[in-house]
């Protein structure tokens, strides 16, 4: 049987190199749609899947910002790469505290993968809200919206450029024999000015910006809030942050294509530029472990614990850790927060306004 790396050789082969941000679509296409690839027999651990803590407490922000809005009815709840669906199922559980919410929320998840869609749908069959599944933000129905991205742009193709001597080349994938391997297009990209320092390297997440648009857009029309969780930095900063997971180990990117995870980091004020271009507000960005200390992990925690066994309370003391603390071993520092809302909304739980001229 054929596999996405025989496709791929035959592809350069007849059309010459192709952009990093075409080999990620290629490979994210294939990976995400024959697969479930969380927990301990995937690939990758995310955050809902390590404690129901960090699902609650984003439901939790997710009623004190519909309380703030005025409570619309009805509420557009939306996620974006709800995984196994276990966020969801968190948050809506303790949506269950403010009365009147789960009769205005709609619940709607983007989600491409047929796989992921199955275990999405198994684990919202008891929350007693119908689910509807879409391809693109866009076809989610109009009104106010409520949003959460959990380590869902990082998932995103990005193009790649490369600081030459002859300035910006944009980083392709090639053939070295029968390996795929890295290189570069000889002309230069035009627009992105002189580089400094020979080496560096510029990441453009077109996809990301896109998303980030449609999404600000939706909001200044429709009224609502959307929060971004996710592995990133401040920029505009240099480096290539392109990496591959398989079987929780990193690996070689052009290795395995299609059968390992592929991700970069989010440049969150690119993401906050885009928000605020359209007259979006902007929030943040803290870290992760900041940003749910404020929203009381720690008195959660404590709760959960009163009611556990030893056993139970170490696990919920290794998960609180992990959740929070930075270095890297935990997911405090290096996770960032970012909200974006309508322009009404001045304030949000946990995060700091950020000015216009951010």
């Amino acid at each position: 049987m054929r596999g996405l790396k025989d496709s791929l050789r035959e592809m350069i082969a007849l059309e010459g190199p192709i952009s990093v941000e075409r080999y990620m679509s290629l490979c994210l296409g294939q990976y995400y749609a024959t697969r479930d690839p969380l927990g301990v027999t995937g690939d990758f651990t995310t955050a809902p899947e390590i404690s129901q803590m960090f699902g609650e407490l984003i439901g939790l922000w997710i009623l004190e910002v519909w309380n703030g809005m005025g409570r619309p009815d009805p509420c557009r709840l939306v996620e974006l790469g709800p995984g196994r669906g276990t966020l969801m199922a968190d948050l809506l559980r303790a949506t269950r505290l403010l009365p009147g919410f789960q009769a205005a929320a709609t619940v709607h998840l983007v989600e491409t993968s047929p796989a992921l869609r199955q275990r999405q749908q198994a684990a919202l069959a008891s929350s007693g809200l119908p689910a509807q599944w879409h391809d693109r933000i866009e076809d989610v129905p109009p009104g106010p919206m409520l949003l959460v991205a959990n380590e869902f742009l990082d998932a995103l193709p990005v193009r790649q450029f490369m600081a030459t001597e002859r300035g910006w080349c944009e980083r392709l994938v090639g053939l070295d024999g029968d390996r795929l391997a890295f290189g570069l297009r000889p002309e230069p990209e035009q627009g992105l000015g002189h580089p400094l320092r020979l080496g560096d390297v510029l990441e453009w997440p077109a996809a990301s910006v896109d998303i980030m648009g449609a999404m600000a857009g939706r909001l200044v029309r429709d009224g609502g809030a959307a929060l971004i969780l996710d592995y990133g930095y401040w920029g505009p900063a240099f480096g290539d942050t392109l990496q591959a997971l398989k079987n929780h180990q990193p690996v070689d990117p052009l290795e395995d294509p299609g059968e390992a995870d592929l991700t970069t980091h989010v440049d969150f004020h690119r993401l906050a530029q885009t928000a605020l271009a359209r007259t979006a507000r902007a929030h943040g960005i803290v870290q992760q472990g900041d940003f749910l200390q404020a929203l009381g992990i720690e008195a959660r925690a404590n709760a959960l614990k009163a009611r556990a066994t030893p056993a139970q309370a170490a696990d919920i003391d290794r998960a609180l850790a992990r959740l929070t603390a930075r270095g890297p071993t935990g997911m405090g520092e290096l996770f960032k927060v970012l909200a974006v809302t309508h322009e009404s909304i001045e304030s949000v739980p946990g995060l700091p306004a950020l000015p216009p001229s951010s």
